[in-house]
């Protein structure tokens, strides 16, 4: 019976493209479709390089394996300076700070790593598509479906709709403070019909199939006790665990699963704070085939990309900005103390937003890696050339690509050539609050993103949060020297936090560390709502 569903939807969607677009398709000229290797041969040829290194193997088996020796870890050991300006003068003063060091910086970031944001990004309108009364775990929410409307009238062809769902605790007093995390969401536990008004909307919908198309009207009538909607087809995928939780693992018994930790949403909600999930697909494509499609493509009117024109992590970050926009509009919603989560690929874009997006007040940054917290220098499982050949350059900007050129006009490239590291991105948060979090290898945070470039990052990264009056990690500044804390032995005294947990490739082992950091950094107390009488 899927079939007959598919089929009319397919038939939907024919009918509404082709009444949309004959007009635009008129005026405005189609966006160019390239593939990911076209798109990144493109970019190579601007930028004039003409090959580049192929990224190591995540396979240890593999003949061009990456390296996990420390002896040649460190090629390019120096940093660059956070705190001398370029014509060498020292930085001594908050002042200097913003107004000096931090611009450039920030133009060096823009130019060589994540492109820069266009000046011309069109508004975003924002409307709320479904409130509803929900439950997250045992916690009455109120839950908001989104959608920011991208303004699209400048060119037709490409449409942006960036999809976001609001949750706040029903039961505390607000606004709340908000964690927006990056990945696709939907309502927690949305209320089912009763069977009256399911049998009324499944008659509705048998009708509106049937005058749609004669074979799915024939179709009908071959079954005719066929019912498109169920209790079951319509329930929530996440049932009352809430939103971004998972039912145990098949054969688990309930004494192994005894002290895991709630999802995260639902540790959130009982602390008294919302949650966001905004869907980053609905912003910009992972893939370098979609750099002319997605809000990327958008502003550039369905063309390639300039060198120094935003990556997929810059435009995420500003999907994000416009979240926050609409959840300033929310009286739920205390706006000035919204923090930004993500893991992996999004943990990069979560730091990507907390330095870029200075309304943000913080960040939980999981297992990020290179792009992200680790040092593009270390020479230590993901590389540079990871993310200059054409698996994941479309993060970047197009002029990263040269640093992992084996051939260019230029000579050939390395991460020791960059003005910026990942130091730098975190140093660009401060004073603001900054939780950098990895697992273990043994438990699937793999070697590949290593955890010691980013340890070695955040350490450098805390004289710019002590310059501001914040606290840091509370070890000294030496990057070299220092040396990792044992597992599960966090540093979260400071405005900028460190903790490496005992699982793997998530950061949700430290999202009650970070949730009680938070709590207390930003001086929040949930005050329940007066219940009145019954």
């Amino acid at each position: 019976m899927r079939k007959i569903l598919l089929l009319f939807l397919a038939v939907l969607s024919s009918q509404l493209f082709a009444q949309n677009q004959p007009g635009a398709q008129a005026k405005f000229p189609p966006p160019v479709t390239f593939t990911a290797e076209q798109d990144h041969q493109n970019m190579m040829d601007q930028i004039g390089v003409k090959a580049v290194r192929p990224g190591p193997s995540g396979n240890e088996q593999a003949p061009n394996h990456a390296n996990y020796d420390e002896a040649v870890a460190n090629p390019y050991p120096d940093l660059p300076e956070l705190l001398i300006l370029k014509n060498g003068k020292k930085v001594t003063t908050p002042e200097m700070w913003w107004t000096l060091r931090r611009p450039e910086i920030k133009e060096d970031m823009e130019k060589e790593i994540y492109g820069r944001l266009p000046k011309n990004v069109p508004a975003v309108k924002w409307t709320v598509d479904i409130t509803d009364r929900e439950m997250v775990g045992r916690t009455p929410v109120i839950a908001k479906k989104l959608t920011g409307h991208v303004d699209n009238s400048a060119y037709p062809l490409i449409d942006v709709n960036i999809s976001m769902v609001l949750v706040t605790p029903a039961n505390v007093k607000g606004p709340v403070p908000v964690l927006m995390m990056f990945g696709r969401g939907s309502l927690p536990a949305p209320a089912q019909p009763n069977p009256d008004d399911l049998e009324t909307l499944n008659n509705a919908f048998r009708k509106m199939m049937a005058e749609s198309n004669p074979e799915i009207k024939a179709l009908l009538e071959k079954y005719p006790a066929y019912s498109p909607l169920s209790r079951a087809a319509t329930a929530s995928p996440f049932g009352a665990m809430g939103a971004m939780g998972a039912p145990a693992p098949a054969g688990a018994s309930a004494a192994a699963n005894a002290n895991a930790d709630p999802p995260s949403t639902q540790q959130l909600i009982a602390a008294g704070w919302g949650y966001a999930t905004i869907d980053p697909s609905s912003i910009q494509a992972d893939n370098g085939a979609g750099l002319t499609r997605g809000i990327i493509g958008l502003v550039n009117k369905g063309q390639p990309r300039k060198p120094d024109d935003w990556g997929s992590l810059r435009a995420w970050a500003w999907g994000a900005a416009r979240g926050l926009d609409y959840l300033e509009t929310d009286p739920a919603v205390d706006a000035k103390h919204v923090g930004i989560e993500g893991v992996s690929r999004y943990g990069k874009a979560a730091l990507v937003t907390l330095a870029f997006e200075e309304r943000f007040a913080m960040a939980l940054v999981g297992s990020s890696g290179k792009g992200g917290a680790t040092l593009h220098r270390r020479f230590w499982g993901e590389a540079v050339e990871s993310l200059t050949a054409t698996g994941e350059y479309h993060w970047m900007a197009g002029n990263y690509i040269k640093f992992g050129a084996s051939e260019s006009t230029t000579g050939a490239g390395n991460a020791g050539q960059m003005h910026v590291d990942s130091h730098s991105l975190i140093a660009m948060c401060a004073p603001r609050l900054t939780f950098i979090s990895y697992g273990v290898p043994e438990k699937g945070d793999a070697k590949w993103l290593d955890q010691k470039g980013s340890y070695q990052a955040t350490i450098a990264a805390g004289s710019v949060f002590k310059l501001l009056g914040a606290k840091d990690l509370g070890v000294s500044n030496e990057y070299k020297k220092e040396v990792m804390p044992p597992v599960m032995a966090g540093l979260l005294v400071g405005e900028l936090a460190w903790r490496q947990h005992d699982g793997g490739h998530t950061d949700g082992p430290n999202m009650k560390y970070f949730i009680e950091w938070a709590t207390k950094k930003i001086n929040y107390t949930p005050v329940p709502l007066q219940q009145g009488p019954r």
